[in-house]
């Protein structure tokens, strides 16, 4: 059920005071849409070396990656494309390096994309981007609780996130996977939607960890323990 009410955050205990000896170094993907700053600067508060980049060769050689991104579909995939990305970030998910798509990242990853007529993506997951239905309040914007589901791959993503947990969300689409043994978490609006994926080395949220408060922050940390 949405939440009406934004839930207290108070300053994580664990998480800004994690001592790590050799940062993982991860690269935040620049193309162009999206806050990219407060996802690089919340990687580096639980302890990552993040780097803000649309290098090819920096992505090829960053151990992990953050494709986060708001807007359109079509133009996501449309800079990716003119700024030569596609085939780094393409190799870097082949050769088993972990990649963590956040909104207009996580829908990215999918086969094909509904909006505003029908947009190839990037294929790595089978599945569909499709619109919310009915008479919902669209964009679906604000605060929602997400359910994990327990055991591995979703473990390395939502281990210490309890059930329930209240995450920021702003889209009015949201992604429909071929096989839903990739979904990690799941939310309810209007129907039951997959809010986060994963699958070896993948994984993709539709909500904003970098708006959500310490179990954001959780969310990213894992991330980083994982590349690390």
């Amino acid at each position: 059920m949405t939440g009406t009410n934004r839930p207290a955050i108070r300053k994580s205990e664990t998480s800004r005071d994690l001592h790590v000896a050799e940062k993982p170094r991860i690269v935040v993907i620049d193309y162009g849409l999206g806050n990219l700053r407060s996802v690089t600067k919340a990687l580096e508060a639980v302890g990552a070396e993040a780097e803000l980049s649309s290098d090819p060769e920096e992505i090829v050689s960053a151990r992990g990656l953050v494709l986060p991104g708001v807007g359109a579909f079509s133009a996501g995939m449309a800079n990716l494309r003119s700024l030569g990305l596609l085939p780094a970030i393409q190799q870097r998910i082949s050769e088993g390096k972990p990649l963590l798509g956040i909104c207009l990242g996580l829908q990215l990853l999918f086969t094909v994309s509904e909006e505003h007529g029908q947009h190839d993506g990037l294929n790595t997951i089978g599945g569909r981007v499709v619109k919310f239905a009915g008479d919902l309040k669209i964009p679906h914007m604000g605060w929602n609780t997400i359910r994990p589901v327990r055991g591995p791959p979703a473990a390395n993503l939502f281990g210490g996130i309890p059930d329930d947990s209240f995450f920021y969300f702003v889209h009015s689409y949201y992604v429909v996977p071929d096989d839903r043994s990739v979904v990690a978490a799941t939310t309810e609006y209007g129907v039951e939607f997959a809010s986060a994926i994963a699958r070896d080395n993948l994984f993709g949220v539709q909500f904003h960890p970098e708006k959500s408060g310490d179990p954001g922050l959780k969310v990213l940390e894992n991330f980083v323990k994982y590349v690390g």
